[in-house]
């Protein structure tokens, strides 16, 4: 399993420091072949408009190492499923629906509870609240600019919006 996180984890740190200028964040959902766009979308229960299809998904959790993917469903604004990892074990996932980056539920997070809470203050949201991480995914409860609540899923790695939706 080593072997095959090791570059998984080399290849986030060499994207963390592209991703160390901060990107405005943006209030469309966003496509790209690269997993730098910052994503911003505002559903809970059903994939946004221009997000990567069931199979695709699936794609992106083989291309990051895993096997026999089961479970798979759209909860809470990501795709979340079990797949089994390089020792054998099963992993719980979250998968960003439009970047298809996989967040294992069990991986460290580069960021912690501050540097989080300050990059979605510096993204515009107000009385940014209940910063936690579990499964993968940094969770907090904001206001945005218009004074609307949210809840918000975060990128471990880039304090990217990975999903947003409505408290």
């Amino acid at each position: 399993m080593i072997k095959r996180i090791l570059p998984l984890l080399i290849g986030l740190s060499i994207g963390g420091v592209a991703l160390a200028q901060e990107m405005p964040a943006t209030t469309q959902s966003a496509t790209s072949t690269t997993q730098t766009t910052t994503t911003v979308t505002s559903w809970k229960t059903q994939p946004p408009t221009g997000a990567l299809s069931e199979e695709t998904i699936k794609g992106a959790i083989a291309s990051a190492g895993y096997k026999e993917v089961k479970g798979l469903e759209f909860e809470d604004g990501v795709w979340r499923s079990k797949a089994r990892g390089g020792n054998k074990n099963w992993v719980k996932l979250s998968v960003g629906p439009v970047n298809g980056k996989v967040y294992p539920a069990d991986a460290p997070s580069r960021l912690n509870k501050d540097e989080v809470s300050a990059k979605l203050a510096a993204a515009g949201y107000l009385n940014v609240d209940d910063v936690e991480f579990k499964e993968g995914l940094w969770a907090a409860e904001a206001k945005t600019a218009q004074g609307t609540d949210v809840e918000l899923l975060v990128d471990p790695d880039d304090g990217s919006v990975v999903a947003k939706s409505h408290d």
